[in-house]
């Protein structure tokens, strides 16, 4: 296992873009971290500079409490996995697996224990003798975690490695990666643009906006819970997060036929009065109908989505040109029809309020649930 320090680390290319900025981060022992945020925020950048194969303009990377800005990649102790298997077509996959224990000089004898162990953990030792073209792509990806695992390293970097695969294989591969990290323990960072992964994955998610910026580091329930910003807020949770702007008049935000009371959700409203505002709430935290303790909203549907044990409503708040758009998770029992209006209440324990000018969550004591 390898602790990971991260002190004002940059990256600029030599064309000037800069690519990560002052990124800080302490990483413990055995720790799985995913970073994640739209193209062109650096994560894999960062997942490059981890490896050696990108250079850090600024700042300084430690493993283990060792400066490792010019360290070799060779001597960081770190295995990746990349977006495609990389395996070699040519060979077995019992070959793929010993391939770089050969490189290095091992005994057979320690190469056959060590690939029949690596097998028997990711479920391949019947596929051994197979090439890759006979595998589906969820064994391939087994069989390059695979030979990442079979080196025994300390730190595992994954670039994106579930993206070639169908939904169905990828919620099989996150369960197995996850108890594949459980049984080896080693320090694994990885990136995706998936948040799904990311929250069903990771003890410690970082959330990076584009030109590289970190916008919060947290686990998955204090990004959910907790979202710092609204960029964070609308990344995280599908389908994202509600928002609708006003002006706060008198304590009370103003918006689309909207007036509603944020006593209940903000502690100081001397702070906001006369400014723009953002009120904001997840689909699924809405109640049906009025509600004790809650904002009740009135909408206009436009559109249902079944989903089994669920129902998406598409709905807009406010008439005409002066309205917003609203999506809302509710029982399929309660599902509303199409063009009629539809009440629902946002309880005050789930209810936001942002900055519109900074973006940045007005602070409370709300314990949300």
């Amino acid at each position: 296992m390898a602790q990971l320090l991260f002190k004002d680390v940059n990256k600029v290319y030599p064309n000037g873009y800069h690519a990560v900025h002052d990124f800080n981060m302490e990483i413990g022992d055995g720790e799985f971290i995913c970073l994640v945020g739209d193209s062109g925020c650096g994560k894999s950048t960062t997942l490059r500079m981890i490896a050696g194969l990108e250079d850090i303009t600024a700042g300084e990377f430690y493993i283990d409490g060792k400066l490792a800005n010019n360290m070799s990649s060779r001597d960081r102790g770190i295995a990746m996995v990349f977006q495609s298997y990389a395996l070699y077509p040519h060979l077995t996959v019992y070959e793929n697996l010993a391939f770089g224990l050969t490189l290095e000089g091992i005994d057979a004898d320690v190469i056959e224990e060590k690939v029949q162990a690596t097998a028997k953990i990711l479920g391949l030792t019947e596929y051994l003798e197979r090439f890759p073209r006979q595998l589906s792509g969820g064994q391939c990806q087994r069989v390059a975690v695979g030979r990442a695992l079979i080196r025994k390293v300390n730190i595992f970097l994954m670039d994106e490695p579930l993206s070639n695969l169908d939904a169905k294989q990828r919620v099989t591969m996150r369960s197995e990666i996850k108890q594949i990290h459980r049984s080896v323990g080693a320090t694994t960072i990885y990136v995706t643009h998936d948040q799904t992964e990311a929250m069903t994955m990771s003890d410690r998610i970082v959330v990076m906006k584009s030109g590289g910026y970190v916008q919060q580091i947290g686990t998955p329930h204090e990004l959910y819970f907790y979202p710092k910003n609204l960029f964070v807020a609308g990344f995280i949770g599908e389908p994202p997060m509600n928002f609708i702007r006003g002006k706060v008049q008198d304590g009370k935000m103003t918006s689309y036929g909207l007036s509603l009371d944020l006593k209940p959700v903000v502690k100081d409203l001397s702070a906001i009065e006369g400014r723009e505002v953002v009120f904001a709430f997840r689909p699924e935290s809405v109640k049906v109908g009025k509600q004790k303790g809650a904002y009740s909203i009135t909408s206009n549907v436009e559109l249902t989505e079944l989903l089994g044990d669920t129902t998406n409503v598409y709905a807009t708040v406010g008439d005409g040109e002066n309205s917003v758009n609203v999506i809302l998770k509710v029982s399929p029992h309660d599902t509303p029809e199409t063009g009629s209006s539809f009440t629902f209440s946002v309880p005050n324990v789930s209810a936001y309020v942002f900055d519109a000018e900074t973006e940045n969550v007005i602070e409370n004591d709300i314990v949300r649930r």
